[in-house]
Formats: C-alpha cells, sequence, structure tokens
C-alpha cells in the first residue's frame, strides 16, 4: 500500500477506505489475557462514534481535551476522534502525579477528561474541584466503580452511546473539509530534567512533514506487526504509531510496559520503538545466559558473536560487502544460535526497530546489529515532533552517531556547540508562554535544542544536554551520560547517576540489581540482613568497584568514576528524582543525596 499521509482528522478512514476488513489493532481488554483485533473498518467506525459524541458532548473546535492513560485501543480512538472534530488532545502520562495534573488542566483550560484505569480515576477525581474548569470524566476501564447520580463522571461505553447512529456525521464530515495544516493537533507537556512543564505546540502540518520524511527512511509497511511499547504520550511512541498507520501496519497495543516481554512473545511483532534501556536489558539478559551456559556453548556464542559483529558491523555498516566465506558462516549462524536468541524476544520475524530517548552504548548498539537485529538509532525532541535524525535502513551508518538528519531539517551548530534546528516540523513554540517561546529561537528562527554535538561525514553525534555538561574544579569537561550509558550495561546495575559538576574528581550514585546482589552475597557466603547491609560491605563494594573500572578503560582519566555509594532503594517519581520519561533530575538528585555525594569528597 502506498503511504496515505492524509489530514489526521481523516486519516483512519482514508486507510480503512483502502484495507477495508483486514486487521488493524490488536489488543487485550482491561485485566483480559486474550488478544483481540479490529479491523480497519471497524477501527473508523469507532472514531466516528468518537467524533459524534465529542460533538453532542459541547466540543468545540480547537478545545483542548486531556487524555491521562495509559497505551489502549481507546486512546486511539479519542485521538482520532477528537481530530475528526478539529478538537486538541493533550496527552497526560499515566504515572502523572495530583499536582502536575492539576497544573495541565489549568493551564490548558480542559473541561473534559479522558482516564484509563482505578490509578488514573483515582489522582482526577482528588484534583477535581481545585480545577475550576474541568466538568467531566470519562473512565476508559469499565471495571472502576463509578459513583451513582454524578454528572461529572462517565463510562467510555456510555460516552459512546452518545454518537450511536452518527446524528452529527454530516457536521463531522464539513469539519475536517474545514481542518487546516495550522490547526493543533496536541499539546505536549514536558515534565523536563530542569524547570516547570511547557506545554509544546504540535500541529497537524508539523506531522504531515514528519510523516513524510520520516517515510523516507524507515520502510514500515502494511505487512508488519508494530508493538506499541512506550507511553502514547511519549512523542516518539505517538509520531511513530501515526506514521504506521498511514502505512496501513498493524499495531499491538501493549498496556502495561512491565509486561511487554511476554507481548512479544505473545504476538510475534516484526518492529517496535523503543529507548536504549530496553535493548540494554536484552542484552544483560543474554549476557548472563552465556555465562551460565556450558563451556562449549560459552565458545560458540562468543565466536558467534565474533562473526556477527564482523558481517554486520564492520562490512555492512560500513557499505561494504562481505567476503563469501564470511557471508556463509554468518548466515549460518544466523539461522542457528541467532534465530534461537530472537526466537526467546519473540522477534523471529524482526524487520528494524527505532531506538531513540537517551545515550545509545556501543557495546548494546553493536550486540543488538550482530545478533541480526536492525536497530535504528535516531535523535530527536517533542520540539520537533520526534525524529530530527536517524539511521537509514541498508544504508552506511557509524556505532556512536544518531544518523543522517531526515529531509526537511536544517541542522546549524552554535559557536557553543548547541544543536539549533530549523524545518516544517519544528514547533512554533509553548502554549500560554510567550517568554520561553521567544527565548527558545535564535534570530535567524533556529530552535535551540539544549543538546550539544556535532557533524561529521553528514552523520550527527551527540555530546550530551548542555546544561548536563559538567565542568570539574579541575576544568575538565565531562558528559555524565555518556558515561553513564557506558557503565548501565553492567548485570548489577539498575539506576546510575554520575557526580562531577564543580567536583574534583567524578563520582556516581548506583542502584543495583538487588536480587543478583543478594545472590552474589549467598554465594561468597557474605551475611547480610537488608539491602542497607548489602550496599554498605566492602567485599560487594570491591567486586562493584573490579566491574566499574573494566567498563570505563576506553574513558579518559578524568572522566572516570573514582568513587561511588551504592543506595538501598531506587531514585523515584514521588520523590522528584525521576521525570515521566523516566530521566533523572540531576539538580533534584544532588539536594536528596547531599550527605551521601558530600561523603564521597571527603579527603
Amino acid at each position: 500500500m502506498q503511504q496515505i499521509n492524509s489530514h489526521m482528522s481523516r486519516l483512519v478512514h482514508d486507510v480503512a477506505a483502502q484495507l477495508g476488513d483486514r486487521e488493524a489493532l490488536i489488543y487485550k481488554d482491561f485485566g483480559g489475557s486474550e488478544w483481540k483485533s479490529y479491523s480497519w473498518n471497524e477501527f473508523s467506525q469507532k472514531v466516528k462514534l468518537v467524533s459524534n459524541a465529542m460533538l453532542n458532548m459541547g466540543v468545540k473546535v480547537q478545545e483542548n481535551l486531556g487524555v491521562f492513560s495509559q497505551n489502549t485501543v481507546q486512546y486511539l480512538f479519542c485521538d482520532f476522534g477528537a481530530w475528526g472534530v478539529r478538537a486538541v488532545t493533550i496527552p497526560f502520562y499515566a504515572t502523572s502525579s495530583e499536582q502536575q495534573i492539576q497544573f495541565m488542566v489549568s493551564d490548558a483550560k480542559i473541561r473534559f477528561l479522558f482516564v484509563g484505569e482505578q490509578e488514573q480515576y483515582d489522582k482526577a477525581r482528588r484534583v477535581f474541584h481545585m480545577c475550576k474548569t474541568l466538568e467531566r470524566i470519562i473512565v476508559f476501564d469499565p471495571a472502576v466503580s463509578l459513583p451513582e447520580d454524578d454528572p461529572t463522571v462517565m463510562h467510555f461505553d456510555d460516552f459512546l452511546k452518545l454518537g450511536e447512529g452518527l446524528p452529527r456525521q454530516s457536521e463531522v464530515e464539513s469539519l475536517q473539509q474545514q481542518a487546516t495544516p495550522d490547526d493543533i493537533a496536541n499539546i505536549l507537556y514536558t515534565s523536563g530534567t530542569t524547570g516547570d512543564s511547557k506545554g509544546v505546540i504540535l500541529t497537524h502540518g508539523q506531522y504531515h512533514a514528519a510523516f513524510e520524511a520520516n517515510a523516507k527512511c524507515v520502510p514500515v509497511d502494511e505487512n508488519d506487526r508494530v508493538m506499541n511499547f512506550l507511553p502514547f504520550t511519549h512523542i516518539f511512541e505517538k509520531g511513530w504509531k501515526i506514521l504506521c498507520i498511514t502505512k496501513g501496519a498493524r499495531l499491538i497495543v501493549n498496556t502495561h510496559p512491565l509486561e511487554v516481554q511476554q507481548s512479544m512473545r505473545e504476538t510475534h511483532p516484526t518492529c517496535m520503538s523503543a529507548v536504549p534501556r530496553f535493548w540494554e536489558k536484552v542484552y544483560m539478559g543474554v549476557q548472563e545466559k552465556i555465562e551460565n551456559s556450558g563451556a562449549v556453548q560459552r565458545k560458540l556464542f562468543r565466536h558467534a558473536l565474533a562473526v556477527g559483529r564482523k558481517h554486520n558491523i564492520e562490512y555492512l555498516a560500513n557499505g561494504k560487502k562481505p567476503p563469501l566465506t564470511l557471508h556463509l558462516e554468518y548466515e549460518m549462524l544466523n539461522n542457528t544460535v541467532f534465530s534461537l536468541v530472537r526466537k526467546e524476544l519473540g522477534l523471529e520475524n524482526a524487520h528494524f526497530f527505532p531506538t531513540a530517548g537517551a545515550t545509545v552504548s556501543s557495546h548494546v548498539e553493536e550486540f543488538v546489529h550482530s545478533i541480526g537485529i536492525n536497530m535504528v538509532v535516531g535523535y530527536g525532541l517533542t520540539e520537533s515532533l520526534a525524529t530530527v535524525s536517524c539511521d537509514h535502513l541498508g544504508k552506511p551508518f557509524t556505532v556512536g552517531s544518531v544518523g543522517h538528519p531526515i529531509e526537511g531539517i536544517s541542522i546549524k551548530i552554535s559557536d557553543e556547540g548547541e544543536i539549533l534546528l530549523k524545518g516544517p516540523t519544528i514547533t512554533r513554540g509553548y502554549y500560554n508562554r510567550d517568554d520561553i517561546t521567544r527565548e527558545a529561537f535564535t534570530e535567524d528562527g533556529y530552535f535551540r535544542t539544549g543538546d550539544s554535538g556535532y557533524m561529521q561525514d553528514g552523520e550527527l553525534f551527540l555530546k550530551d544536554r548542555i546544561k548536563d555538561l559538567y565542568k570539574t574544579s579541575n576544568g575538565k569537561y565531562i558528559a555524565p551520560q555518556m558515561i553513564e550509558s557506558k557503565l548501565l550495561v553492567d548485570k548489577y546495575i539498575d539506576q546510575l547517576a554520575i557526580i562531577a559538576d564543580q567536583r574534583k574528581f567524578v563520582s556516581a550514585l548506583i542502584i543495583p540489581v538487588y536480587s543478583l546482589l543478594e545472590e552474589y552475597a549467598r554465594e561468597h557466603n557474605i551475611a547480610f540482613e537488608s539491602r542497607e547491609d548489602l550496599c554498605q560491605n566492602a567485599q560487594i563494594h570491591e567486586m562493584m568497584q573490579e566491574r566499574i573500572d573494566t567498563l570505563q578503560q576506553q574513558l579518559a582519566h578524568y572522566e572516570q568514576v573514582k568513587r561511588f555509594t551504592l543506595l538501598p532503594h531506587h531514585f523515584s517519581l514521588e520523590r522528584g528524582e525521576l521525570t515521566n520519561t523516566l530521566k533523572i533530575k540531576r539538580r533534584v538528585l544532588n539536594e536528596n543525596y547531599a550527605k551521601e555525594i558530600d561523603a564521597m569528597y571527603e579527603d
């Protein structure tokens, strides 16, 4: 099927006109264990019901609607139904705090809020009376118990009844004809690693330009089965999922992120967008299996990885044809050893896997390519409607880069090394924040990303966030994310924060994988009664130091972690230490762990 890149108010209906009764959405009901599906015609019909129901509920053109939910098919019906009547959807992360919800509802003057399950409903109810504009909560999960005779709450199924028979369909179609590229599609509030949330304005024209440019880099098609793993709130997943719809691909809607590996084994996706942490865990899992296997199996797998690396990285990634003997050996190993690894992951028919959102470790990137999985590394922001640059499937790429710029994007590097952007996918600004919008652009109209980087042979390479670049008291610049990406591949490390700003050397706060640490302690007869005991044990500390030293051999001396503290609990959203996309808030960590940090710098 040729790409159908029509205005998103009509997109699902236009694809349905082409693909009809072909399967479109694969999903589970709330609390269900069975995978079900909707055809394109059924998807289109549900969207029409939502559009009609919204008009009957009084939704106005370009009115802001809130969606506070994890991934569900109802979320998709809601988005496209709203765009069908030229309304704006504002997605909230399913883990958003009550304070964040109250801020976003009030800032965007939201009247109607769609929520997912019990947790989201409870939070929405608690802030309801503090939000002057909020009139009604519509709940996706039918199992959530609602108070009787309360006109401010209703289930999604009852909401759909407002659209039964499509009583306003002629009005819906008239609104779609009036829709323009300048209409706002979404306002995405970035949780931000610094400062307050900002509502990024994304228009239908930006989406259209993004789909046109991305389609030339990533060849998703109607034969692909696409796992939706990252939250639909995240611009990476939101943009990727709609791009897949423009190509007629099936979407597999994974509601609960912790279940994704099981979902993959049950549904066998061909594509999935992911953050590097997902692939780091895959890498660690495979490495652990290798360590625990027999000597012959270990030797075979390490040999297979070496052949895979030579074939896929040294030759194909550099645009060179592998020698016939190497190619034949790789094919044999690919069809035996690597196919078993992919089958274990549920990726027997792996096509390609866009990956972005943080620094990708070169160890992990090489490993994923070596086992025959096409990782497409990229870079983007909410403000650029996801992709700025990415690897182009089937073309040469450099491990460590974030690929070539997509068509239409102009990249400039400032004198300070900041990446500056201009093009049709770049936001026009922040909602209700003209002051911040002005600061975000240069005088000649380029958007300031806040990321430092450089171009080399047409590819973009990242350094770090400008604000995150640390300067030690010795005057050396440290890129914490780069160091963190190297250390996070260790199976004993779950979370990690590098400390260095205005300090005389680099240190780290480390959250270990407690289950593995306990296992190690038992194997080595280390007595402990609590996580605190484990984290303070000298023998454990020595083991971790050896592993860290091995991983940081390639770092410059001034970049290497000299001291570290093992913490007995995770960094948390509740304490404000993580954003909704699980990025660490360095300023908050420095405040919350000031005592532990200072102790590492005592002579």
